[in-house]
């Protein structure tokens, strides 16, 4: 995924959730697992210069992990809170940037790991057990 591809945006969340439909999980965790794939994937395209989306199906659970290389974020705690966001006009003209996308992520996810390093990027990784046991 490249940063700034605001076209392609949205490909990638679209393919896992196809993926998954396909064999035939649960819509309940397709919904969840797309809203992961696709926050984390405007993530990268909106602040990073490209980055990686894993997607990791086992017998128990579905992992999404992202990696990319970017800015990084300076504050993890702020970045977490709902309608924190550092968009820019353009960004929010195009109907993004609301602070809403980590959040959501989190909500949306049994388990939620986020690291970052200023200046090199940021990695994150959710996972979301398929017996809805989180």
């Amino acid at each position: 995924m490249r940063g700034r591809d605001f076209e392609n945006a949205g490909e990638t969340s679209a393919e896992v959730t196809a993926i998954l439909k396909d064999l035939e999980i649960d819509p309940d965790i397709i919904l969840r697992v797309g809203v992961v794939t696709f926050e984390a994937e405007m993530n990268v395209v909106m602040y990073a210069d490209k980055g990686t989306v894993t997607f990791i199906l086992t017998d128990d659970e579905i992992a999404v992990e992202v990696a990319d290389e970017g800015p990084g974020i300076p504050d993890i705690d702020l970045a977490m809170q709902p309608g924190y966001s550092t968009a820019s006009d353009e960004m929010r003209e195009m109907g993004f940037g609301y602070g809403l996308g980590l959040p959501n992520i989190k909500k949306n996810s049994d388990a939620f790991v986020l690291a970052s390093e200023v200046g090199k990027g940021t990695k994150l990784h959710s996972s979301i057990r398929l017996d809805g046991n989180g």
